[in-house]
């Protein structure tokens, strides 16, 4: 829907709701991983403006240890689309005579180091996410008559440093599925075991991730869509020892945020239907022929707002300049009409102001931004409409008159 079909008199309502894009195609070689997230007010919980993760989890995080997880705030997924198998025998001399090589025996090394990348709107704004690796884990299978159990001094519940144990492990002598949490920047995880290996397989890979999201406050609503490239080999970004070697050598992350912001205007009934009259109503001037000071009125409304927005004003009639006018149509006088705006708390002009009786214009200057702290759920505010003194003066001079004029004002989410 055009947000030019969504111009009201006065109030109207924006229901921002997103399209899907098109699939991308990416070469056969890679395994590509969809992560989603969505933004959608909460009204229960205002305060609290962040990005929900919406990509299906598997692996330990989902099965296992649920609760840690959320605490660590990370997400796993397991995958068949990569495994590995060992090249060689992990013998414990393999670099006589010094102690086990590290690379040829088991390791873990995933890019648990922070990294950002640039996701794209379908309108061109660009917003920086960043991701990290925080777990490693997968399916480990050996063949008898080795036993896992056996390898020592720590088995594979025991996550060497600097890896963390996760708690939890099952499987037989032949395998395991086991599961450690890997800290911001850790570097590799060795399993120092103390038989030889003559074979190992993982027949499949999981891991755990953690996101860092922009604040969708300050984003417009649409789709952001963007990735990131892994590598997966010896000595790359996932680097599983020398022994060990992948099924497949690149991993992608596809990345779409969903921004579904509110924008919401409501006015009471009759709202719409404003008159002016001077403070105290016309008893002073009927009675005692006091002229009044101005002309106004105050009009409140009720407003919802997750996102930016702009305010201006369109008029039945103007004279080319920026404010609207009411006409005589009798004496074909015309009188410029001052309104403003006053914001509820939470909503901040673009340098964090208050918003209050700021000057709205038809070209919009001084209100081209408006944005949220957090998501404002149906907050009052004003809108004052008011004729200058020197105008009344005018107005009541003569025979009786009416001024009237018709008056829309905008909120636009399309910043």
């Amino acid at each position: 829907m055009s947000m030019n079909n969504l111009r009201r008199h006065v109030a109207w309502r924006v229901a921002a709701i997103a399209v899907l894009l098109g699939f991308v195609a990416f070469p056969a070689a890679a395994a590509v991983q969809e992560i989603t997230a969505v933004f959608r007010p909460d009204p229960s919980n205002p305060l609290v403006n962040k990005f929900e993760n919406t990509t299906p989890e598997s692996g330990y995080c989902a099965y296992h240890i649920p609760e840690r997880c959320k605490a660590l705030g990370i997400f796993s997924i397991r995958t068949n689309d990569i495994n590995f198998r060992s090249n060689g025998p992990m013998t414990l001399n393999n670099t006589p005579p010094g102690p086990i090589d590290s690379r040829r025996g088991v390791m873990f090394k995933v890019p648990s180091e922070w990294r950002s990348f640039v996701v794209v709107s379908d309108r061109g704004e660009r917003e920086t996410v960043e991701m990290r690796f925080a777990g490693v884990g997968n399916r480990m299978d050996v063949q008898r008559p080795a036993n896992i159990h056996s390898w020592g001094p720590r088995t594979w519940l025991w996550a060497p440093a600097p890896c963390q144990s996760s708690g939890s492990i099952t499987g037989t002598p032949q395998y395991a599925l086991w599961f450690w949490i890997v800290p911001a920047g850790a570097d590799s995880c060795n399993l120092q075991h103390t038989v030889d290996i003559p074979s190992i397989s993982y027949a499949n890979f999981e891991y755990a991730y953690e996101l860092r999201t922009p604040n969708p406050l300050g984003m417009s609503t649409g789709r952001y869509t963007g990735s990131i490239t892994y590598s997966i080999g010896p000595h790359q970004d996932i680097d599983f020892g020398d022994r060990m070697t992948p099924n497949d050598n690149t991993l992608i992350f596809n990345f779409n945020l969903d921004v579904q912001h509110t924008l919401k205007v409501e006015v009471p009934p009759g709202g719409t239907q404003v008159e002016l009259v001077p403070q105290g109503g016309w008893q002073a001037w009927l009675q005692r022929n006091r002229r009044p000071e101005r002309l106004f009125r105050d009009q409140t409304f009720n407003i919802s707002a997750s996102s930016r927005f702009k305010m201006q004003l369109d008029c039945q009639y103007s004279d080319g300049g920026n404010q609207c006018l009411l006409l005589e149509p009798q004496s074909g006088g015309a009188v410029p009409l001052d309104i403003r705006v006053t914001l509820p708390n939470g909503l901040t002009d673009a340098a964090g102001q208050a918003v209050n009786r700021r000057p709205l214009l038809r070209d919009g200057s001084g209100t081209e931004l408006f944005q949220p702290g957090f998501y404002v759920e149906r907050k009052p505010g004003q809108l004052h409409f008011e004729i200058a003194r020197e105008k009344v003066a005018e107005m009541l001079t003569g025979v009786g008159k009416t001024y009237a004029g018709n008056v829309t004002v905008i909120w636009n989410s399309e910043i």
